[in-house]
């Protein structure tokens, strides 16, 4: 059974149980869960191995740009021959691409030949237009000359080169259909150019196919999943200045901004943040429905420059954003129910933030404390995203063993060669999935120790204020925030790490049954599809329901954790039971302050994502080399690094709010029902009013 925490939080008695040893908040302390603490410290270093590895073998630009014919990637300037301005991939043989779309194929679109080029070519009006190889050999011109002949050198090649290209073996190949640039590939268009086609079968060239198969080939490439995930994480790269400035300064100013105004303006702030938050999801919801082409014309698209109107081209991104914004409509709609329904609450929030205001107003501190987790997390997810980046690009570019025939002319063995003919693609390494889910959970780990770090230097800041009748004791550190601090760098840092690792375990088990459910939604039955959905929807909701409980009882055990130095159990002990005891005082104080300062986090992170979409509606984005495939991915990244953020600043109030309750409690427990340390401006909130009767007694 636990003793008071008074004798550990004020003054207690020596060995000899009469001289008052200690000051607040001092007692002897000892170093708890370093075990863990170890195990993160290890983890954290073999993050470090695994993304210099990526480093090491990885390439962004994998993410966006093919393979050519020699296996460069386009747009490389260190490739040889150098391709710095020739970034788009153009399949060159047409028959090969109508074999690879056929249902039955063995040959793959990665086996036709490609060549990297400047912009799609399309065929000529009154004549026939060629795309050549790099030019090589006997084919005595520079790439400039090449690119700037329209990569068209068929007068200069040998009777024996003419008749091999006639065979569409190369080294030229005719352009009989037109292309247009969709996410850095040429796509054709399924419409051969009559006058094209003509010359080709006046010069004895091979039947061509004109099936709408070659279409078709190329789009499924383009919009297969690997595919789409790919360019999405490639809109990450190129929206860094997004990510910087909706991610991380924005939420940084408004989060300074809310917290001044709580200090400020207490009493108007539970109405701003709740009208504000719905102004803000309407209109991020308004912003989906014009990316998505439900309100008027700017929907996404995934052709990129100038191109015929009458053209179009379905990318799975449109989908993808259509569907974010059915679910969006959807969460507006429920935000606005529920915000009219805790209209009545109002007056319940303003004085449970009159006491993390008063408390703000005391310890100043606690406003500029968070800016040292925020610097850290900065660093680490400029560090974590390069990093990711590079896992999801590194691996060996190989040659593919197609087994079929491809061949092609070589203008350095001057012959037709029909060995070693096949496209390249890249090998990625065996462990990169196991390397993916490594780097993720060490991401969604350091996130919550830094968050959870945050949350317990304020709590024992907080706590010191409390238990000093909230006045300005010398026996307080002038710097209460640092010398909370200190604490728990010396003697708790483990107890946060467990924290922390208990609730990304739990998270990674949801993550891990869903990647499950998706994998066996393809081979089940509908019996067993029935079934298999129920289990994985109550497991779901059960992991869920755990995973909120265990958030609430770490939040209350970092506070224990700040104020009495024990244990990361022993302290969720402590504090669980103190909790029961007085579920009344606690549920009735935390709820609907709790709803207004997660509506205040949700107002952050929602005007991170509005700019977001303002900055991603530039020409910048829009198109040439920084055109982000769909604005969906940077804008989530925003909304949830804003989140984040606003997390970290928001905590001052949350735990502002849950320590003073947790010590008030305490409080009244050891002396009979009335709080002995209670401060008088704590007492004068709460009792203003009838406020502690109405707070305090059940109904």
């Amino acid at each position: 059974m636990r003793g008071p925490l008074g004798a550990v939080i004020g003054r207690f008695p020596s060995s000899d149980g009469v001289t008052q040893m200690g000051g607040i908040i001092r007692h002897n302390r000892k170093c708890r869960d370093v075990t863990v603490l170890v195990i993160f410290i290890a983890f954290s270093v073999a993050m470090v191995v695994n993304s210099s590895f990526a480093f090491n073998q990885g390439n962004p630009l994998r993410l966006t740009y093919g393979l050519d014919y020699k296996g460069n990637l386009c747009g490389d300037k260190h490739a040889h021959p150098g391709l710095s301005e020739l970034e788009l991939r153009y399949w060159q043989n047409p028959n090969q691409v109508y074999e690879s779309g056929l249902k039955d194929s063995k040959f793959k679109l990665g086996d036709a030949r490609s060549i990297c080029l400047s912009e799609c070519p399309i065929p000529s009006e009154d004549s026939l237009s060629w795309v050549c190889d790099y030019p090589e050999g006997d084919i005595r011109l520079s790439m400039t000359d090449w690119a700037n002949r329209n990569y068209d050198y068929f007068e200069f090649l040998t009777p024996e080169m003419r008749n091999s290209s006639l065979q569409l073996q190369g080294p030229c190949y005719p352009v009989i259909f037109p292309s247009v640039n969709v996410y850095w590939s040429c796509q054709f268009i399924a419409r051969a150019s009559n006058t094209s086609l003509k010359h080709w079968q006046q010069m004895g060239g091979v039947k061509i196919n004109e099936d709408i198969v070659i279409d078709k080939s190329i789009h499924k490439s383009i919009n297969s999943r690997s595919a789409v995930l790919k360019r999405y994480m490639a809109d990450i790269g190129k929206a860094w200045p997004v990510l910087i400035v909706c991610g991380g300064i924005l939420p940084l100013f408004l989060s300074v901004i809310w917290l001044m105004m709580i200090r400020h303006f207490v009493a108007a702030m539970p109405w701003i943040t709740v009208v504000l938050f719905n102004v803000l999801i309407i209109s991020v919801t308004m912003f989906y429905y014009l990316k998505a082409g439900w309100i008027g014309n700017d929907a996404i698209s995934p052709i990129i420059g100038e191109h015929d109107p009458y053209i179009s081209v379905y990318g799975r991104e449109l989908t993808h954003i259509r569907a974010v914004t059915i679910l969006m409509t959807f969460i507006m709609v429920v935000a606005f129910l529920t915000s009219i329904a805790i209209v009545r609450r109002i007056l319940m929030a303003t004085s449970v933030l009159k006491v993390a205001a008063k408390v703000i107003g005391e310890v100043q501190a606690l406003i500029i404390f968070p800016l040292i987790p925020y610097s850290i997390l900065v660093v680490f997810y400029m560090f974590w995203i390069s990093a990711s980046l590079h896992i999801l690009s590194s691996g060996q570019v190989v040659q593919n063993n197609c087994n079929s025939n491809c061949c092609t002319y070589d203008l350095i063995a001057k012959r037709v060669n029909c060995d070693h003919c096949c496209g390249y693609s890249i090998q990625y390494t065996p462990h990169i999935g196991v390397s993916i889910l490594f780097h993720l959970f060490g991401c969604y780990w350091a996130t919550q120790f830094f968050i959870a770090f945050s949350s317990t230097v304020i709590a024992g800041s907080v706590a010191s204020y409390y238990w000093a009748h909230g006045e300005t004791s010398p026996e307080i550190p002038f710097l209460s925030v640092l010398s909370s601090m200190t604490r728990l760098m010396q003697y708790n840092l483990g107890s946060v790490a467990l924290g922390s690792l208990i609730v990304s375990f739990v998270e990674s088990i949801r993550f891990l049954l869903e990647a499950i459910r998706r994998k066996l939604k393809d081979s089940s039955d509908g019996h067993n599809s029935c079934i298999g959905k129920a289990a994985y929807r109550s497991s779901q909701c059960f992991l869920k329901c755990i995973e909120w409980t265990i958030k609430s009882v770490n939040r209350n055990a970092y506070i224990l954790i700040a104020i009495t130095g024990k244990s990361f159990f022993t302290a969720s002990s402590i504090a669980a039971d103190l909790i029961m005891n007085n579920i009344l005082k606690i549920g009735r104080l935390n709820v609907i302050g709790d709803v207004i300062l997660f509506l205040g986090k949700l107002c952050v992170s929602l005007s991170c994502a509005l700019f977001a979409f303002l900055m991603l509606d530039t020409h910048k984005y829009r198109s040439a080399h920084n055109k982000t495939s769909s604005p969906l991915f940077p804008v989530v990244v925003c909304w949830a690094l804003g989140y984040i953020v606003a997390t970290l600043f928001f905590a001052v109030v949350e735990m502002s709010i849950d320590t003073i309750v947790l010590s008030f409690c305490q409080d009244s427990e050891e002396h009979q029902g009335t709080a002995q340390y209670a401060p008088p401006l704590l007492i004068e909130t709460l009792t203003d009013q009838n406020e502690m009767q109405r707070l305090t007694q059940g109904p």
